[in-house]
């Protein structure tokens, strides 16, 4: 039987899971639905990953990239000023690398490039805005094919479990890269289809936006490879078991 669709937990006060930690460095696994920082595009929320960490550590801290506020995942910080400018330019640069799980509407091409420059801002209207080059890869990981109807066209509803790596980091590009390529993500309420997040979260019996920043490779000044790794959580589970 299908579920009623439950909220993933909220962030609370709890202390935030710690991913890695060295001198340089800390990463922590951001819980769904809690902001990086405090904004003034929510305004009323009275909880934030820096702010919080920061408490909890004792320790000021510089966030090196974003996550949006319903994404879950791999969130670094710099310990200090310098570590802050080293990885800034890194990440600017395009250096580390990133993974992330998406679940999507449809069943894209088993792997595929999105080579698409996107408007600077997302929360301003598009035109007249500058273009940026923007440039994402995926593989598709499992495709689901479940018996509900999102759309009056079809008895049936596809989707596709997605491992995405962006190769370069704009503002909610993975979001907007996959809205045109008509394979939007599920639990996304700007650029996705109410539809089928509705209907999603009452199958899956859970409602999020389904995309989670799973791993951060970022190289070291030694030559190695320094991998962090967020577990996904148990919403996902179902999911990942079609993976073969």
């Amino acid at each position: 039987m299908p579920l009623a669709g439950k909220i993933c937990p909220p962030p609370s006060p709890r202390p935030l899971v710690v991913l890695h930690q060295d001198a340089d460095l800390v990463a922590i696994d951001k819980p769904a639905g809690l902001l990086m920082h405090a904004s003034a595009l929510d305004a009323h929320e009275a909880l934030n990953a820096v702010d919080l960490l920061q408490a909890q550590r004792g320790e000021r801290l510089f966030p090196l990239h974003r996550l949006d506020k319903a994404t879950s995942g791999v969130l670094l910080f710099g310990r200090s000023a310098a570590s802050a400018r080293h990885w800034g330019q890194a990440f600017e640069a395009g250096s580390p690398r990133k993974r992330y799980l998406a679940l999507v509407r449809g069943w894209p091409d088993e792997r595929g490039e999105i080579d698409h420059c996107l408007a600077r801002d997302p929360e301003r209207p598009s035109t007249g805005q500058p273009r940026v080059p923007a440039h994402t890869h995926y593989e598709r990981l499992a495709c689901f094919e479940w018996p509900f109807c999102a759309d009056s066209r079809h008895t049936t509803s596809r989707y596709a479990l997605l491992a995405i790596q962006p190769l370069s980091g704009r503002r909610h590009q993975i979001r907007r890269h996959f809205k045109h390529i008509a394979h939007p993500l599920v639990g996304d309420t700007t650029h996705g289809k109410g539809a089928h997040n509705r209907a999603v979260a009452q199958w899956l019996g859970w409602q999020r936006l389904w995309l989670h920043a799973q791993r951060l490779d970022l190289p070291m000044p030694d030559g190695n490879i320094l991998r962090i790794e967020a577990p996904c959580g148990p919403e996902w589970a179902p999911l990942l078991a079609a993976v073969a």
